[in-house]
């Protein structure tokens, strides 16, 4: 089994959702958790997502693959969280435990509202409700070519813990070990 390095010391605090800001287009973008009723329009905003700004084969093509992916996705104890301008999902990211101590991080922002600050509220919120409920580490994989991506995880405290051909893997401490507390 891999055995994933996590940093030493916790990453500084975030506040849960829900929040509301305005974005760098002038949007006014309100995050929340994810809710039951808000299963459809997340699977329409997936649906509608530009083949080009999928990674690492996520999230699928086609609707009904999409519907599939998301169910299983939300179907253990991860948190989730949208962000939502007026009526329509534009974004959502989401912890989703690794049959560990830890959870994986996955992100995504509508194609038409990247590049204005969601991604940044978005990753808060979400390690924001994280660190309330105790989660201590977090990891993710990226492309070593997302450059916007890997400096949006560093801001937010991800440091590179390997390094394969493709890929990066990140990971950050939210909360203090338990052990460590002692």
């Amino acid at each position: 089994m891999n055995e994933r390095i996590y940093p030493d010391e916790p990453t500084r605090p975030f506040d849960p959702p829900p929040r509301s800001f305005e974005d760098g287009d002038g949007r006014a973008i309100e995050i929340r958790d994810l809710a039951d009723s808000d299963f459809d329009p997340v699977v329409a905003m997936y649906d509608d997502f530009d083949p080009a700004d999928r990674a690492q084969g996520v999230p699928p093509v086609g609707e009904e693959r999409v519907r599939e992916w998301l169910e299983k996705l939300l179907e253990g104890d991860g948190y989730n969280v949208v962000a939502w301008h007026g009526d329509r999902t534009v974004g959502h990211a989401t912890l989703v435990p690794d049959g560990g101590a830890a959870y994986e991080l996955a992100i995504f922002v509508h194609q038409d509202y990247q590049g204005a600050g969601i991604g940044t509220e978005l990753i808060e919120a979400l390690l924001g409700a994280g660190q309330t409920d105790g989660v201590e580490l977090v990891w993710l994989t990226v492309e070593r070519w997302n450059r916007a991506a890997v400096a949006l995880y560093e801001k937010m405290g991800f440091e590179t813990v390997a390094a394969e051909s493709f890929e990066l893997e990140m990971a950050v401490r939210l909360n203090e070990s338990a052990n460590d507390a002692d």
